[in-house]
Order: structure tokens, then sequence, then C-alpha cells
């Protein structure tokens, strides 16, 4: 870690590793004002409502005080993909019923896609434990691949299929993928695993297993759709929080 000095200040009574609270220190105040500033423009773009502004910027802060600017670029590319793809043909799913709701994403589903990697990427810098990163990369990489697949496979196609059977079903039944959707998820993946490895926040050789495990959660979400969901057990926002958890898991456990 670059930044080592001993802990000093309020946190310094918590029994906290001297890293830990040092880093955290060092970036508390460019966290504050970038994750602010970031979360007015989501809300003005009205990709988030007010309540995902919020739940926006508290995730967004954790972030960029565990792993720095490079985690907020990391973050900022799952948001550049997130709104061009929602944004795209978005007369068309309007008028097929499955457009975002035009206030944008709420808490709830802010949470579900940004949760895990913030605590894993709080834990990773605690614990001094770099596995843990590639973590919190896979299921931001998982987040960026599940949206891309979903708005995009609504956007452009009218070919879909129901994961668990292949049949032809409405576009945006849940758990219905298409090919266009598949492929443009895993680009958007592979992307967010490229910046948060030209971040430095995983290794070069890590950067297949972030997008690998990716793609596999963004699969995991369309059958958790097709079954969980579909029977009423599961909320959309469950089903990506799932996901993410799946995407982490598979990163960490998983040789790379």
């Amino acid at each position: 870690m670059p930044f080592a000095p001993l802990a000093v200040g309020p946190l310094a009574g918590l029994g906290l590793p001297g890293h830990f609270t040092a880093v955290i220190r060092h970036h508390a105040l460019a966290a504050s004002l970038v994750t602010l500033a970031f979360a007015l423009l989501a809300y003005r773009m009205r990709a988030v409502d007010l309540s995902g502004a919020v739940a926006g910027a508290a995730v967004s802060f954790f972030l960029y005080c565990s792993s720095g600017p490079g985690g907020f670029a990391t973050l900022g590319a799952l948001f550049l993909v997130t709104v061009g793809s929602t944004q795209l043909e978005r007369t068309r799913k309007r008028r097929l019923g499955v457009a975002e709701a035009k206030q944008g994403r709420s808490a709830g589903q802010i949470l579900a896609n940004l949760l895990v990697a913030a605590v894993l990427s709080v834990a990773a810098l605690y614990a001094s434990v770099p596995r843990l990163m590639l973590g919190a990369i896979a299921a931001l990489a998982e987040a960026a691949a599940d949206t891309a697949s979903g708005e995009i496979g609504k956007a452009l196609s009218d070919r879909v299929y129901l994961i668990t059977n292949f049949r032809r079903v409405a576009v945006g039944t849940d758990g219905g993928i298409t090919w266009i959707g598949t492929c443009s998820g895993i680009a958007a993946g592979v992307l967010v695993a490229l910046v948060a490895t030209w971040c430095e926040l995983i290794p070069p050789r890590w950067t297949a297993a972030a997008a690998g495990a990716a793609a596999l959660g963004m699969f995991l979400d369309s059958f958790l759709g097709a079954t969980l969901q579909r029977q009423g057990w599961l909320s959309n926002s469950g089903v990506n929080f799932a996901s993410t958890i799946a995407a982490a898991a598979l990163a960490i456990l998983l040789p790379a």
C-alpha cells in the first residue's frame, strides 16, 4: 500500500489497522467531493431517483475511499454502460412496456448491483487480501454484463428465448435471453474488468477471471429470473444481488 503512516485522529481509537485508516483518511475529502458530484449528475440525468442518488453516493464513497480513483473509474465504466444501454432505443422499449422508470433506478436497485463490490473493496483494504478486490471487480463486471445484456437485448432483438428451455418468449420476459444481448453483456463485463486492470486494481492475470465470473453471474441472473423471480420468490433486485454475490464468490474461490 502506498499510504502506510500510523493512524491518528478519530479512527485511531477503533483498533483498526494503520494502513486501513491511513488510506481512508487520505481519500476521504476527494471521495466526498467526487461522489457527491457524481450522484448529482446521475440524478440530473434521471439515471437514478433521489433515493438511488443517496445510495449511489454512499456506495461510491466507500469504493473511492477503499480503492482510490481507480475504483471510481471502474464504477464510472459501469455507469456509462448502464446509461448507454438503458437509453438505447428507449422509444421502442416504452412502446413494448419494458423501459426503465422515467425517474431512474431506486436505492434498492443501486444497492443490489453495487453493495457487494463496495463491501469487498473495503474488506480487501482492511484485511490486505487482494483476492477480495478481485471479487469486487467481478461483482461490478457482472452488474455491467447483466444490465447491458438485458437492455441491449430488449432494444435490438425480437427473438427472445427463455434460458431454462429455449422456447420463444416475449421481449422483457424474466429469464429471457437474446444472442445480441448475451454478446453485449459479455463485452460489457470484459470492459469493466479491463478498466480495473488498467487502473491496477487487479493484476492482468486476473482480468479473465473477473470477466469470466461476470459472464457466469449474468447467466445465473437469467436463470434465477426464469425460475425464482417468475414464481414470485425473488424480486428483480433480489436476483441482481444474488448474481453479484455469485460472481464475486466464483472469482475469489476459483483458481486464477
